[in-house]
């Protein structure tokens, strides 16, 4: 062991000292107070650059979401976990076929929705286009479109509409339990928050969101659907009837994104009570 007489301090420099002293006491030597706070600094540098590098990457390159509704099933199940790019859209509009992230539009925020609530849909109908519901399918300026990835055929009617400008029909790939173009309307283009690229969860899914169906979940859909004799929602379309009234039987919009909102409860427990009564 090293002895106190042994060791000339006049001569030995900051690092020297400390060696020292860990062999005199058998401890390590104290930190100096600049030091700490030269560490501290550091870290909170450091920080603060992965929270500026996070939410630069969340607001405007990508961010995780999951689904939250059947509405998009045989492709997209209940608690899948995807990435949003936010980076395409900005150099190109959205494609037909694309599956699309999105803020309520403002007719579904009148009914207690909020921005935080997205929705995930796949695009039909690009801005120009004629979308019309027939004979469960789904045509496309006249031309039937080939869907291999939806649940089952559209059991209901919708009358040729046209896309405005900046706008979007979206329909969910499980056609008969979606809150969705048919029930709503149109999408505006500015609500679009993504597409989605990549399912990441669960891992023996992972791939890109634009997938083939899935034939289990398909056959999960139907028995959740038939034990459960789901409602289809209405066409928005169908609201009014031959005499121009109101059809409060009919205006029951269904939500198979999220729990609806205190507005949305309200009017929907009218709409009930309304539809108890003689007409």
């Amino acid at each position: 062991m090293v002895e106190n007489k042994d060791i000339d301090k006049n001569d030995i420099d900051k690092a020297d000292k400390k060696v020292i002293a860990k062999q005199v006491t058998g401890k390590a030597a104290e930190p100096e107070i600049g030091g700490w706070r030269k560490l501290v600094n550091e870290n909170i540098r450091l920080v603060a650059i992965a929270l500026i590098i996070a939410i630069t990457v969340r607001l405007f390159i990508a961010e995780p979401r999951f689904i939250p509704s059947p509405s998009m099933v045989p492709t997209l199940a209940v608690g899948d976990r995807l990435l949003v790019e936010k980076v395409s859209y900005r150099f190109h509009e959205p494609h037909r076929g694309d599956i699309v992230v999105f803020e309520p539009p403002p007719q579904l925020q009148e009914y207690g929705y909020t921005a935080s609530q997205a929705f995930i849909k796949r695009v039909v109908g690009l801005p120009g286009q004629t979308v019309e519901i027939t004979q469960g399918r789904v045509y496309v300026d006249g031309q039937p479109l080939t869907e291999d990835y939806i649940l089952e055929a559209p059991a209901y009617e919708m009358p040729a509409v046209e896309v405005p400008a900046d706008s979007l029909f979206v329909m969910g790939d499980n056609r008969n339990d979606s809150n969705d173009s048919h029930v709503w309307g149109f999408l505006p283009m500015q609500n679009v928050i993504g597409r989605a690229a990549l399912r990441f969860w669960p891992i023996d899914k992972l791939g890109t969101a634009s997938l083939s169906k899935d034939s289990k979940l398909k056959d999960l859909a139907f028995k959740t659907r038939d034990s459960a004799a789901a409602q289809r929602p209405p066409s928005r379309l169908a609201a009014i009837d031959s005499v121009n009234r109101l059809d409060l039987r009919k205006v029951q919009l269904f939500d198979s994104e999220r729990s609806p909102g205190p507005k949305m409860r309200r009017y929907q427990e009218l709409l009930s009570a309304l539809a108890q009564l003689p007409y």
